[in-house]
């Protein structure tokens, strides 16, 4: 298991993965894959987005975004926030998500932040039982969601 930072090569695997594993309803329009490898080498370039991934065999079967967000209180140290975390259903229950998840973590800790907040949009209890395992609290805070 190789962990790292996607690049802009990454851009179609993790295409494939999101659309299959983690969207319930993938979008209709094309993408634009010059703009999602645009990004993902941006992505690498700053130093408070971090897109973390799995690799077995030169395939990315896992992943895990961050964002660190610097802030004013708790000693002007920054908090992060975690999404999209996503493994392929064939590599499930090996332990890819609990590796991404420890090595966000320590990037966090790394980058002086106050927590980790993690964000997910699954109810099911096995997922927020994997999110409990892996060090977090559940309903210790609540996300209030608006979409644009």
């Amino acid at each position: 298991m190789i962990i790292r930072e996607a690049k802009g090569t990454d851009a179609e695997q993790l295409k494939a993965l999101y659309f299959e594993y983690l969207t319930h309803f993938p979008p209709k329009e094309e993408q634009n894959m010059q703009q999602w490898s645009a990004l993902l080498d941006k992505f690498a370039d700053d130093e408070n987005m971090y897109l973390l991934v799995a690799e077995e065999d030169g395939k990315v079967v896992s992943t895990v975004q961050m964002a660190i967000i610097e802030n004013l209180t708790h000693n002007v140290r920054p908090f992060s926030v975690i999404e999209n975390v996503v493994t392929h259903v064939d590599y499930r229950g090996r332990g890819y998500a609990s590796v991404l998840l420890k090595r966000a973590s320590e990037i966090a800790s790394e980058r002086r932040c106050y927590k980790v907040f993690l964000e997910t949009g699954s109810n099911k209890e096995s997922t927020l039982n994997f999110y409990r395992i892996n060090g977090f609290v559940i309903d210790e805070k609540h996300s209030c969601l608006k979409r644009l």
